[in-house]
């Protein structure tokens, strides 16, 4: 299991476990983050500090401080 701020652009992984507050899982869950859902890390953008990723055929950009409360396994 890893964070998936330590993942690379282009891989897949499934999302195993949502840290953070209660509000902040929630809000990710209604996103469609579920675990055990497939996602793809499409790309690193390095203004804003984001992560770009793709969940059920939609692109999510999420904040790296955000994502590193988000635990993958890699596929």
């Amino acid at each position: 299991m890893t964070r998936l701020c330590d993942m690379q652009a282009g891989s897949t992984a499934s999302l195993v476990k949502i840290g953070g507050e209660a509000s902040f899982r929630r809000r990710l869950m209604e996103l469609g983050l579920l675990p055990g859902t497939a996602l793809r890390v499409v790309r690193r953008v390095q203004v804003g500090n984001l992560l770009e990723v793709e969940v059920r055929g939609c692109h999510l950009s999420l904040r790296f401080a955000d994502s590193q409360e988000l635990f993958v396994r890699a596929l």
